[in-house]
Parts: C-alpha cells; structure tokens; sequence
C-alpha cells in the first residue's frame, strides 16, 4: 500500500520490535496464576466502594475474563464482545469507505457512541471516522475498540445501565471498561493462524506480553501484537450489462478489507511514597487497511468509455492509515483516610486516506491514478481528580462511602484537506478528497463537578446516589442524578433497581464534519451514484437547508433486576429496562436536491446533486429485558463443566419527529426520512441468545458456543421495499491441549458455514445484484473460519 503525506508522528513498528523483544528476555521467569469465584470479584465500574462485588452490585454487572476474550479465533475486541454479549451488536459492513476498517459496536440497539467506553477506569477517546454511509451507527464516531490487543486486557466489566452522573457524556446505553494486565510476574507469547472455508481471508497474528519490576514493590506490564487479516468478498456476477468487457464476471468486492495493525501496551505503577503511587498506562496502535469502493463499468452508457485510463472498468481502494494514542498518567494515594486519584488523560485518533486505482474523471487520460484525500484528528485532554472515604453516619451499622470529583476536559476535531486533483472537479472515484473549504481544527472545553454516596442500611439492604454537573462551552450546562438500590429478599434471591438521568453531547465531528463525495443513492428505486455534500450545521450550506445548531441528547434510564441463586454453583440474574432518549442526533437522510436549490447552494461555490447534516431529529424509547446465567458443575475428580446462557429481547419505538425545516418542505423533501428514523430503530436484532460450554479434563480442553442471532430489517424509504432477514444460528468450537506451558489449541468459527439471507428486495439490489448480503448481519457474511493457535506461558 502507497499512503501520500503520512504524518511525521506516526508510530513506528520499530518500537512493537522492541517490546517483543522484552517479552521473549522473559521466557525464563516462573509461572504464577490465580483463579477468582467471579461472583465475589470486586468491581470498579459504576462504584467508588472498595468493596463491592458482582453478586451485591445494584446494576447489571458483567465481568469478561481473558480466557472469554480468546475463546473464539478472532483477534478484534469487537468481535470478541459480540459472542459474549446478547445485548451487543457487532456487523462487518463492507463498500462503506472509513467504516470498513472501523467498525462500530452497538450495546442494547442504541447508537455506538452512546455506550461511553473506560481504560483501567479512565474515559477512551473516540474516533476521528465519522459513520456517514447507510450502515449500522450511522451518523456516530464512537470509540474504536480494536485499537486494543487482546493479550494485554486482563478483563473487561460492562455495566449495563446508564451512568452520565457517574462518567459524564456518553453514558446512556451502558460502560464498557477495559481492565489491562498488571503486576511484574508471568507472561504469555501466542500465535495464531486462520482462513475462511471460502479459501480467502488468511489471517495471523504474533502477541506477546510480559512485566517487569520497578523499585522495591513497582511493576512494569508490556503486551504487543501484530497482525494480518486478508481481505474476503463474497460479491456475484456483474450481469447488468453485456456489452462490458467484464460482463459476467465478479467485479465488485463486498467483505472484509485487508488489514495491518501493529499495537503495543504499557501498563505501570511505582511507589513515591508510603502513602502514594505513581501509575499510568499508554496504548499504541497503527492500522492499515484497504477496502474496496463501489466498482466503476467501463462505459457510461452504450459503448462510451468512462475513461481511457480503465478500459476494463475499476474498482477504487481506499487505502487509509489509522493511528491511535491513548495514555494516561497520575498518581494515587490514602491520606487522612481519603483515597485520592489526580490524573492527566490524552488520548488522538488520526485517520488519513488514499484512494488508488482510481482517476478523476475532470482530468481527463492525463489523471494520476492516486491521490491524497486528506486526513481527520480526533484530540481528548482530560484532567481528573477524585477522592472517596468512608464516613459514619447515624443509624448505620456500616460506613458509607462518599466520593467527589473535578473533571476538566478538552477536545479537539480536525480536517485536514487532501491534495489539489483529489477534489477537483469531479474529484476521485471512491472518495473526493477534503476541500480546504471543509477543513478546520474544531475544539471545545467542558468543567465539571461531582459527588456520590454509597449506604449499607442493613446487611440486606444498600442504596446509592451520584449527581453530576458539567458546564460545555458550546451549549451550556447539563446536571445528571442516579439512584439506585439493592434488597436480598432471601438468601437466594436478591432484588436491584435503578433510575437516572443522562445525556450524550454532540461531537465534534457531528458538528463540524464537511465533506463533497460521490455516494451510491437510490432515486425512484433505483441506484445512482451522485455527488453529495455532507454539511457542518455551522456552515452557510447546512443553513441554508435549515440546519439549526446541535443541542445535546438527554436520556432518562430505569431498571429492574433479580439475582437468583438456588444453588451454590447457580446463578442467574433478570434484568428488565427502560431508556428514553430525547432529542437523539441523527444523520439525516440523502436529500436529492431539485435544480433551485442546487443553484442556491452554487451560488456558494457548493456544487452538489445531494446534501445530507446533522440534527436532533426525534424521541425513543428502548426497552428490554436483559437474562445472564451459569451453572458449575464437577462432573467428578478431573471432569469438569461449566454452562452459561445469555439473553437480551430489545426493542426501540419513535415517540416524537422533530419537525420538517420549511425551506425542505417547500420543495417537498424531509430532512429525516423512513429510512433514517427505521436504521435507528429496526437493523439490529431484537434479540440475541447466547449458550456456551466448557468442559474440562485434565490437560484437554473444549469450548462451545452457540448464538442465535434474531431478525433484522433492511429499511427503505418505501415500505414495500424493505426486507426482513430471518433469524439464524451459528456454532463455535474450539478444543486446547496443555502440555507444560504450552497450550494448542484447534477451533471452527461458524462450523456449520451460515450465510444470512441474500438480497432479495429491489429496493437493497445496490450495484445491480452484485452485492448479496446486507451490510446490517450482526454476524458478518464471511461464512466458516478455521483457526489453530499455540501459547506459552510463564
């Protein structure tokens, strides 16, 4: 791959040379493990107590091991999550240009960036890629989870409940917070290696982790990954037009890119004091991809070339380099019996763009075939301090914890424009690189002040209240308030609730994203490739078609749970659920703009057949029912064998329209269209049942894991054309051998080879049938993965 212009500060794959380096010097050290009941794990997210547990949490807690994460033979945290949360929704888009190589996650059917994700408890940065194609999360730029290798996450805990009053933005649908390794003893190199049963999408990948120890009682942990993924498509037979030179042949590619990622870990903490530790953490990571673009015929119509350069048709490569930073430094400490946290948290996202095999039509035969498209940052500045200490208070038995905090935080979005030729004219095909007109370097601050209180009334008996209020410098001031509260009916039984206000402040990118580019759009049911601009609601276009500036979504959230456990080695846990979410930012929809209003918008120097903003579009309501269990049982002396279950029934209902601007409804269009209200409430299942098993016997091994994926719905703006895919099921399997320190394990993802429905419907016939499956299939359309990996630990 050839990237133009690559930034002087990218990460070097030197640095990932020497930290596997470090990791093999380590091979000599001895092994130590521990095994922990995960009902009595204390937890981290969503309480300042320092001891509070799964079992008497008073929300849904979910605790994902290490050994979870690398059950299945994907190397991506999304992909993992995905297999072991019914309430989590992972599709593989493909044909969908920066989304393609940064797939977005979807926690309880809600937009991917209304589920805040944590390291080591400290707020991730989310993307520079905005998800502007018709895929799931359309419209958010949410965190990129797979900037994170597998080897360095020690567990991960998903509170699923709302926690604005805890965290701040971000958090209605829920809180994933990634727990990294620590600690200086043990290590673990892993390879891996894999293929689809459809003969493409080779797949290997090399990680390593190992500590050291700093001081007398300081720790240094470094985990490092590479890895290859190949691209697959799973395209047909281009049959619209005989008289192309490639008539009949597959010409367009729909699956996943090719991918290159180097990723590196630094976990760490060292005394200063008696009292006081230095720690922090920084993750690395710098992503290759090539996706392909909407296949190009040769001729426009009849026998008239596209252009002399590709006589044979082309298909454009968009070729991006994504790198990421996340760091954290602070220190910590116990004076005067309060724990006290200070913290400095900077975290970016870089994603530039090439777009190869192409040509800009404008250009004639002298067009390069290569261009620049520009680059977008995303930048998070986070400065932290929290303290929490038990106090006494009249007529409790037990201390009650009361925590505070300050919170200042910075952010930052740029748009750096592309090279001259990419924007030109008719720009590249695939992708018309960033005008200087829509670049920009955006930025905002926010304050904020918060406080909690924790209470154990009586050994049966718990409730707690956080209030948060933050001040945002775009649009004001927001306050958020939880409570919540937990009563052990019996000693089996234990009964839990919450309610809670929230809200999610409009990105950056939301606000400020501009960009002209040439999109697939279906116009009188059928597909047309027209030139669209994407407009900043703070730009003259945008208001021009109304726009109005964005106000932040609020959210109301209330649940209801019961942990039953009639059996020591069974527990089962019933959550039900209630999200309202007013104001929600939506992408709108793709308004095909009649001759008047294209003049308008030329007269301006915009010349576009489309435009599409951002806009606090409508009201929902999510509700549904969340259903988690296990079940230990030792079948004798060396057998053993554990059972889970996982369910989640989700539905979302539109309350309320935001109303049509005037200037559209003149010329008879609507800013938020059936289609768009439909992706946010129908592409993703409405259910989601998981079981898994895992037997053991002395050094063997086995892991099953059975999902059952619900229906899902591929809307349009014509209800008779919109299809609804069947449910379907899919099997993974997996056996381990442990041999000293070694383990060898053989698995099969998707053994029984399920493909989800193909198109059918007119109105999803993108590209002239070529393109088979629906970009919304929470499991991909890869079909059979087959994998070997071998491990060693010490």
């Amino acid at each position: 791959m050839t990237v133009a212009k690559q930034s002087k500060e990218a990460i070097r794959p030197k640095l990932i040379v020497v930290l596997v380096a470090g990791v093999l010097a380590g091979l000599a050290q001895d092994a130590l493990a521990a095994e922990t009941n995960e009902a009595q794990s204390v937890i981290v997210t969503g309480t300042r107590s320092l001891k509070r547990t799964v079992a008497d949490s008073e929300a849904p807690v979910d605790i994902l091991t290490a050994k979870d994460l690398q059950a299945s033979g994907s190397s991506e945290l999304g992909e993992a999550l995905n297999r072991l949360l019914p309430s989590l929704n992972f599709p593989r888009p493909a044909v969908a240009d920066g989304t393609s190589a940064t797939r977005p996650a979807q926690l309880r059917g809600l937009s991917p960036d209304q589920t805040l994700v944590l390291v080591n408890g400290k707020r991730l940065h989310t993307g520079a890629v905005v998800n502007v194609n018709g895929t799931a999360g359309r419209g958010s730029a949410p965190a990129d989870l797979n900037t994170i290798p597998l080897i360095a996450i020690d567990h991960i805990e998903v509170l699923r409940d709302g926690a604005a009053a805890q965290y701040g933005s971000d958090a209605i649908a829920g809180v994933i917070n990634i727990i990294l390794k620590k600690g200086a003893e043990g290590g673990e190199v892993s390879l891996s290696a894999g293929r689809y049963s459809a003969g493409d999408g080779a797949q290997w990948n090399l990680s390593a982790t190992t500590g050291a120890q700093l001081a007398d009682k300081g720790w240094l942990r470094v985990s490092a990954e590479q890895k290859s993924l190949g691209e697959t498509n799973r395209s047909l037979p281009d049959l619209r037009n005989p008289q192309e030179p490639r008539y009949g042949q597959i010409n367009q590619k729909q699956g996943d890119p090719r991918v290159v990622q180097t990723s590196a870990t630094i976990n760490a903490a060292v005394p200063v004091t008696e009292t006081a530790e230095l720690y922090g953490y920084a993750n690395l990571s710098r992503r290759q991809a090539d996706a392909a673009a909407t296949w190009r015929t040769a001729y426009t119509s009849g026998t008239t070339l596209r252009t002399p350069l590709y006589p044979q048709g082309f298909s454009p490569n968009q070729a991006s380099v994504g790198e990421d930073i996340s760091s954290v430094l602070g220190v910590r400490g116990r004076n005067d019996g309060w724990r006290w946290d200070l913290s400095a948290n900077y975290g970016q996202n870089d994603f530039s763009l090439d777009v190869t095999n192409t040509v800009n039509l404008s250009l004639g035969a002298n067009s390069p075939t290569s261009f620049y498209a520009g680059k977008l940052t995303n930048i998070q500045t986070v400065l932290n301090a929290d303290a929490s200490r038990d106090i006494e208070l009249p007529g409790l038995q037990n201390p009650a914890t009361l925590s505070v905090g300050a919170e200042y935080r910075r952010d930052q979005y740029r748009i750096g424009a592309g090279e001259l030729n990419s924007y030109t004219g008719s720009g590249a095909q695939g992708f018309a690189g960033f005008q200087p007109s829509n670049s920009g370097d955006f930025q905002r601050h926010s304050k904020a002040l918060y406080a909690g209180l924790e209470a154990e009334f009586t050994p049966a008996l718990s409730a707690s209240a956080a209030i948060r209020y933050e001040n945002f410098s775009d649009f004001g001031a927001v306050t958020s308030g939880k409570l919540s509260g937990r009563y052990q009916a019996a000693p089996w039984l234990t009964l839990r609730a919450a309610a809670s206000n929230g809200f999610r402040a409009p990105s950056l990118a939301q606000q400020n994203y501009t960009i002209s580019t040439t999109n697939l759009i279906t116009i009188n049911g059928t597909s047309q490739l027209v030139d669209t601009g994407t407009f900043g609601v703070a730009t003259a276009a945008a208001k021009a078609l109304g726009a109005q500036p964005l106000q932040p979504e609020k959210s109301r959230n209330y649940s209801l749970g019961a942990v039953l456990q009639p059996l020591k080695t069974l527990s089962v846990s019933i959550d039900a659920y209630q999200i309202d979410i007013d104001h929600r930012i939506l992408y709108s929809g793709n308004l095909v703009l009649p001759a008047n209003l294209q003049a308008l918008l030329a007269n301006q120097g915009v010349l576009v057949g489309a435009a599409r903003y951002f806009t606090n579009a409508m009201d929902t309501r999510t509700r549904g029912v969340d259903v988690v269990a296990s079940y230990q049982l030792a079948l004798s002396d060396a057998d053993k064998l554990g059972l889970t279950l996982g369910f989640n029934r989700n539905n979302t209902s539109v309350k309320n329209i935001a109303a049509n601007p005037a200037i559209l409804a003149q010329n008879n269009l609507t800013l938020i269209d059936r289609q768009t209200i439909q992706r946010a409430t129908v592409t993703a299942p409405k259910n989601k049942l998981s079981l898994g098993a895992d037997y053991s016997r002395g050094p063997w091994a086995t892991h099953l894991q059975v999902t059952r994926y619900g229906s899902f719905v591929s809307p349009q703006n014509n209800p008779a054309l919109d299809q609804t895919y069947s449910a379907n099921t899919v099997a993974d399997i997996s056996a381990s051998y442990r041999t000293g320190n070694w383990t060898l394990t053989g698995g099969v993802d998707n053994l029984t080879n399920k493909y989800p429905d193909q198109v059918t419907s007119a109105g999803n016939l993108n590209s002239g049938g070529t393109l088979p499956y629906s970009t919304f299939s929470p499991y991909g359309f890869n079909g059979r993965f087959v994998y070997a990996k071998a491990s060693y630990k010490w």
